[in-house]
């Protein structure tokens, strides 16, 4: 799933490549994805770009609509989608299908960009609003990391008031903190050498500053290494530089441990023993436990 950095990263190629574009088609191709009525598709046509931001995981692209009335398109490409740019965008409507095309937008130099999702589940979600308040997705995000205000104090607050809650799930609680997911998380938990299953409350000073130290590095560390690519060669950017996440099996980069796994119905972390848990696995299980 694209995380924090994957979507500053695609908010930048557009601003670069898009802001200042007007919009001569906007085409939903699989009806399922647009998740509002009013307004509609059609009042984007003659609309103008005029930033790209986002909120957490939510990608948010702001044009001025003919009247000057704000419009806000706001996509979230849940696990399997992604944002594809062309710099020449097909001339004739855009059809589902082996693409897994779910949203084209088309501008008035006939560049434009495709939203897709394999697999499946489908579970991309495309918002045409007035604010983005309006996305509920959005309304409900808590503090961003990378935001200034985010301090190790405001950290240590919210991780008091999550109580015993393992700390890999406040960290991804979008709730909590905006933007991180399952493979950021498991990077944090591995730079702070934390366990992913310790009692939030329970961690003490040092370890919380830690947590925020390798918190706010790795998520700069991944909008700085993603700064400049263009939206297809970010997948491969991010798969690069995990040190633990998804490389199940493989020798951990600190210390050599084998990096291990925790399976759940629908995910997966990853995390070394070593390095996060005193070398104790992790029971395989939902509700994992240390073994003793």
């Amino acid at each position: 799933m694209p995380e924090l950095p994957e979507m500053e990263a695609l908010a930048s190629v557009l601003r670069d490549r898009a802001v200042g574009k007007v919009v001569t088609r906007a085409e939903p191709v699989a009806i399922n994805a647009l998740r509002t009525v009013s307004p509609g598709p059609a009042d984007l046509v003659g609309a103008t770009l005029v930033d790209a931001t986002r909120h957490g995981k939510f990608l948010d692209l702001v044009f001025a609509g003919t009247g000057g009335e704000r419009l806000d398109l706001v996509a979230h490409l849940s696990r399997a989608g992604w944002l594809r740019w062309k710099d020449s965008q097909p001339t004739t409507p855009g059809r589902g299908g082996r693409g897994g095309l779910a949203w084209r937008l088309v501008f008035d130099d006939g560049s434009g960009f495709d939203l897709t999702e394999a697999g499946t589940q489908k579970r991309l979600a495309v918002y045409l609003v007035r604010d983005p308040a309006e996305v509920p997705g959005v309304a409900r995000l808590g503090i961003d990391p990378l935001d200034p205000a985010f301090t190790v104090e405001a950290l240590a607050a919210l991780l008091t008031a999550a109580g015993r809650s393992q700390v890999k799930g406040v960290l991804t609680d979008q709730s909590v903190l905006a933007g991180v997911g399952n493979a950021y998380s498991d990077e944090v938990l591995w730079a702070a050498r934390l366990s992913p299953f310790a009692p939030s409350s329970g961690l003490s000073g040092d370890q919380v500053a830690a947590l925020h130290e390798a918190l706010v590095g790795t998520l700069r560390a991944a909008v700085e290494a993603a700064g400049g690519l263009g939206a297809a060669d970010l997948k491969a950017e991010k798969k690069a530089n995990l040190a633990v996440h998804a490389r199940t099996g493989e020798a951990c980069p600190r210390c050599g441990d084998t990096v291990r796994q925790v399976s759940f119905a629908d995910r997966s972390l990853q995390y070394c023993p070593t390095c996060q848990t005193g070398g104790r696995l992790l029971a395989d299980r939902r509700l994992s436990r240390l073994l003793k």
